[in-house]
C-alpha cells in the first residue's frame, strides 16, 4: 500500500535505489540505460561528481535564504553565466523552481511590460496547436495538448492557437519547406489581424517542439519570419525551451539554430530542465534589458514571486552543470553524437513499416509510428500503442519517453529520445537495439 499519489493510481512504479552515469537502478537489482533523461532533464547523466560536490559546499555555506531578503553570490554567480552566453540583449536571469513556474513568470512579465508601457488594451496570447508549455493554469492555457488541456478547459483563460510546425504531416505535396514555413507565419498574421495587432501580448512557440509531438523541427525561415512579424505589431516573442534548450539540440539554445543557418532572438526565453540536470528542481526566464529597464524606470519591482525562487543549492547545481557542459565541450559531444544517434535511427527505421518519420536535432529526436506508411494513417489510439511501447521498453531495461495524441491530443504515437550529453557510442547502439525491440513486440 502506498501513501504516494502516483501518476497512474492503479499502478506503483519500480522504485529506483541509485544511480550512476547512464544507468538508473530499482529495488529488485535491475537497471535501465536512461535514453530519454528522465524527461529530456538529466544532461550529465546521474551522478557526477563535480555538481554533487558544488551542492554540498553550497549546503555547508547556506541552503536557503528568501528573496525578498537577501540574494546570494551563487544567484547572481550563475545569472552572470546565462547572461554571458545568453542571446543577444538579454541581461538578466529569473530563477523559478521549473519549467511551468519559468511559463508562467514570462507570461506575467509580457502583460506587465506593455501594462508600464502605455498598452493595457493588450490581452491577448497567440501560441500554436499540439505544443506543450507546462500543467499550471496559465501554461496550460498556452499550450496545444488537447489532452492535458480537455477537463480543465473552463478554468483556462482564452487564448488563440495557430498550426504547429509539423513538416511531416503539415506540408502538401509539391510545397516546398520554406512555401510551409511561410504559409504559416501568414497563419499567424491573419490571427494577429482578427485579433488587432495592438491587443497582442506575446506569439509563445517551442523552438523545437517537446513532448506533445515530439522533436517538431522548425522549417527554415519560419522562425525569422515570426520574428519580424511580431517585431512589426510590437508583440513579444516568447521562445519557450524549456525541454530543447541549454544543450539538448547541440547549441546552448537551440533558438542560435532555426534551420537555415539562421539564429532568432526571442524576448523571452525560459529555460529549466537541463538547466539543472535534474539535480535541484530549477527554470528561469532570460529577459530582453528593455523589459527590465521598463520595470525599472516605472513600478521599479516584478509583480510576482515564489518562495523558492533563486534557491541557492538549486542555483549551485546548475552552475555547476553548465561550467562542466562548457569544461568538457558537451555541446560538439551533443552535436557528434546526435548525428551519430540519427544515423542509428535511420538504420534501424528508415525503412521501417510502422515508422513514418524520424526526425530532431542533436540529442533530441524522435520517431513517428503510423500503421501504414504510405497514408500515415496512425494507428488505432484504442491500441495506446505508446503505453505498450514504454512498457516493453522497460522490460528490456530502456527508459524512453512515448506520448499519444501526436496529431491531434488523440490520434498519432510517438517515441522522444534525450540521452545524456555523456553518452557512448556503445550507447547509442544499445539503446536503439532495444528501442528496435520494443517497437517491434508492441506492433506484433
Amino acid at each position: 500500500m502506498t501513501h504516494v499519489l502516483h501518476r497512474l493510481i492503479r499502478h506503483t512504479p519500480p522504485v529506483a535505489v541509485a544511480a550512476s552515469g547512464m544507468h538508473i537502478t530499482d529495488s529488485s537489482g535491475r537497471v535501465y540505460i536512461d535514453a530519454s533523461g528522465g524527461a529530456a532533464v538529466s544532461c550529465l547523466g546521474h551522478g557526477h561528481p563535480d555538481v554533487l560536490a558544488a551542492m554540498h559546499a553550497q549546503i555547508d555555506r547556506l541552503a536557503y535564504a528568501h528573496t525578498s531578503f537577501f540574494t546570494t553570490e551563487v544567484a547572481e554567480q550563475l545569472a552572470d553565466e546565462l547572461v554571458r552566453t545568453a542571446p543577444s540583449g538579454m541581461g538578466h536571469a529569473y530563477f523559478v523552481s521549473g519549467g511551468s513556474e519559468a511559463v508562467e513568470a514570462a507570461l506575467k512579465m509580457a502583460r506587465q511590460y506593455f501594462v508600464e508601457t502605455g498598452q493595457p488594451q493588450r490581452r491577448h496570447f497567440i501560441a500554436r496547436a499540439q505544443s506543450y508549455h507546462g500543467n499550471t493554469l496559465g501554461a496550460l492555457a498556452v499550450g496545444g495538448n488537447e489532452w492535458r488541456r480537455r477537463q480543465f478547459a473552463p478554468l483556462l483563460m482564452p487564448v488563440t492557437h495557430v498550426s504547429a510546425c509539423y513538416e511531416y504531416r503539415g506540408r502538401a505535396e509539391g510545397e516546398t519547406a520554406a512555401a510551409y514555413g511561410q504559409r504559416l507565419v501568414a497563419e499567424l498574421a491573419a490571427a494577429i489581424e482578427e485579433l488587432g495587432g495592438d491587443s497582442v501580448i506575446a506569439f509563445v512557440a517551442e523552438t523545437v517542439g517537446g513532448a506533445t509531438a515530439g522533436a517538431l523541427m522548425p522549417v527554415p525561415g519560419y522562425l525569422k519570419g515570426v520574428r519580424e512579424l511580431c517585431t512589426r505589431h510590437g508583440i513579444l516573442l516568447i521562445l519557450d525551451e524549456v525541454m530543447c534548450g541549454m544543450g539538448r539540440t547541440g547549441t546552448l539554445h537551440a533558438c542560435e539554430d532555426v534551420g537555415g543557418g539562421e539564429a532568432v532572438v526571442p524576448d523571452l526565453l525560459v529555460v529549466a530542465k537541463g538547466l539543472g540536470g535534474g539535480y535541484q528542481p530549477i527554470g528561469a526566464v532570460l529577459v530582453q534589458r528593455a523589459i527590465v529597464d521598463t520595470f525599472a524606470q516605472g513600478s521599479g519591482l516584478f509583480q510576482h514571486g515564489h518562495t523558492y525562487i533563486g534557491h541557492a543549492v538549486a542555483c549551485a547545481a546548475a552552475l555547476a552543470v553548465q561550467r562542466v557542459i562548457q569544461r568538457d565541450g558537451l555541446l560538439a559531444r551533443v552535436q557528434q553524437q546526435g548525428h551519430g544517434l540519427r544515423e542509428r535511427l535511420v538504420a534501424a527505421f528508415g525503412a521501417h513499416p510502422f515508422v513514418g518519420d524520424i526526425r530532431g536535432r542533436g540529442l533530441f529526436q524522435a520517431i513517428e509510428l503510423v500503421q501504414d506508411r504510405a497514408t500515415k494513417a496512425p494507428f488505432d489510439p484504442a491500441r495506446r500503442l505508446h503505453a505498450r511501447i514504454k512498457a516493453e521498453a522497460m522490460a528490456r531495461g530502456l527508459m524512453v519517453y512515448p506520448m499519444g495524441g501526436t496529431i491531434d491530443g488523440v490520434h498519432g504515437d510517438h517515441v522522444l529520445l534525450a540521452p545524456p550529453f555523456i553518452t557512448t557510442d556503445d550507447d547509442l547502439d544499445t539503446i536503439v537495439h532495444r528501442l528496435a525491440q520494443a517497437v517491434d513486440a508492441s506492433v506484433a
